[in-house]
């Protein structure tokens, strides 16, 4: 699938939802292919003390629910339809899915895509 389309579907995806006081869900939303070529779909949970999730890991798991875990390009965006990179941790849990996700294309703006690997230097491991 081309980086414009997983693009047009992740802002297809953005869900706007206000959560108890303080939280909201579905303000950044990401769209992920598999090698395989199957497209998951993620949105955030923001909620107070630092809990929920982001849309990556969300996409991430419903991948993986799916019995795959490599993936070949993810586009992730914010309710304006920006095109954010993930963050530190979602770059981590990523690789740690398989270290052949090091190849996997990641759009980190409107015009620059580059490889997870390019993103997470000097790894821990």
């Amino acid at each position: 699938m081309t980086r414009q389309k997983l693009y047009e579907l992740a802002c297809r995806t953005l869900r706007p939802l206000k959560l108890g006081q303080f939280g909201e869900s579905g303000i950044v939303a990401c769209a992920l292919e598999s090698t395989s070529g199957r497209v998951f779909t993620g949105i955030c949970i923001d909620l107070p003390c630092a809990l929920g999730f982001c849309a990556e890991r969300a996409a991430a798991a419903e991948m993986l629910k799916g019995g795959e875990c490599v993936v070949r390009r993810i586009v992730t965006v914010n309710r304006d339809g920006r095109i954010l990179p993930p963050c530190g941790s979602c770059r981590e849990f990523l690789m740690q899915l398989g270290e052949c996700n090091a190849d996997a294309i990641v759009a980190v703006d409107a015009g620059r895509d580059l490889p997870l690997a390019q993103l997470l230097p000097e790894r821990w491991n």
